[in-house]
């Protein structure tokens, strides 16, 4: 049987993470660099439309938080959203839109040269 410890002394403050390069955040697109918000653009650029129902099980997120992150994509213009009735049922299309479809190429792009970076290419 293991001894008690004293978990005050032997808790030890959490190790901070160090902070990356700055040259490596410049022309970082926060707004998709977020996990959820890319999925949802890259999932619109592959696909000519898809509905809230279809992003959210895609996603595996609620109801609630997919909705903030659309709201987002559509307030920088990334993303349109038609609503609309499917008999009596409401119904939420989410396209990508030119706008977002090159913020996502620039963010892509940007990955692409901290790959390199990192790599020592």
């Amino acid at each position: 049987m293991a001894a008690k410890r004293n978990t005050a002394e032997k808790l030890r403050p959490p190790i901070e993470p160090k902070p990356l390069p700055k040259r490596s955040l410049g022309g970082l697109e926060r707004t998709i660099h977020e996990r959820i918000r890319l999925g949802m653009v890259s999932a619109l650029a592959v696909n000519e439309s898809l509905t809230f129902g279809e992003l959210k099980e895609l996603l595996e997120v609620t109801d609630g938080n997919l909705s903030i992150h659309a709201r987002k994509l559509e307030e920088a213009g990334y993303v349109a959203c038609e609503k609309s009735f499917d008999g009596r049922m409401p119904k939420t299309e989410f396209k990508i839109t030119p706008a977002g479809r090159k913020a996502l190429e620039r963010y892509f792009d940007h990955m692409e040269s901290l790959i390199r970076s990192t790599r020592g290419e």
